[in-house]
């Protein structure tokens, strides 16, 4: 008897009698996967920042100036003083300004432009046609400046369409990928732990 694989069924059942009501199983399979979870990923900074990053180059490598970014990083659990809460707030403000500096214009060029890129297509397959015609209905949808009354209401209204659309097949995507994890639990629990499958 594999004792992982049955406090593995255990709990994933304990996680799923949430569906018949709220009940303690449930709440102590939560609070086990939450703490298991913190405990992982404070372990897992460690061993990948903190150590390679912080202490190393600062006693190995003799890097004195990692010592400021150190300093930062402990000032940010002040926050848990009242008195010296406010001094959390310099680190924190840093992280957020070089933060939107650094991925402004990534996102510029991986969101804005990329998707100008994607619908300058030539007019020559119905394909590119759709798609231009949807870009552009929708942002006819929302163009607020002008009542969507004539051709802009047309435009609007088509534009209604394939946003619907898009709406349907990301829930559609969603409900599928859930239905996939709820499969692959269905096979561990009728196949690795009780044996009814191969």
């Amino acid at each position: 008897m594999n004792y992982g694989i049955t406090v593995a069924a255990i709990l994933t059942l304990a996680i799923y009698s949430f569906l018949y009501k709220d009940n303690p199983f449930y709440k102590a399979a939560e609070h086990i996967l939450l703490g298991v979870s913190v405990g992982y990923f404070v372990a897992v900074t460690v061993s990948t920042t903190l150590i390679p990053k912080l202490f190393i180059p600062i006693f190995s490598e003799g890097k004195l100036s990692y010592i400021i970014p150190g300093i930062l990083g402990m000032v940010m659990f002040l926050r848990f003083s009242k008195k010296l809460s406010p001094y959390s707030r310099i680190p924190l403000s840093i992280i957020i300004g070089v933060g939107a500096g650094v991925s402004i214009p990534a996102m510029m060029q991986a969101q804005i432009i990329a998707q100008m890129k994607a619908t300058m297509l030539p007019i020559n397959s119905l394909s590119n046609i759709i798609i231009i015609v949807a870009v552009l209905s929708v942002l006819i949808y929302f163009y607020f400046s002008q009542p969507h009354k004539g051709a802009i209401g047309v435009g609007a209204k088509i534009g209604i369409y394939f946003l619907m659309i898009f709406f349907g097949s990301t829930f559609g995507y969603t409900v599928m990928a859930r239905i996939s994890l709820l499969i692959g639990r269905l096979q561990f629990l009728l196949g690795d732990w009780l044996g009814f499958i191969d």
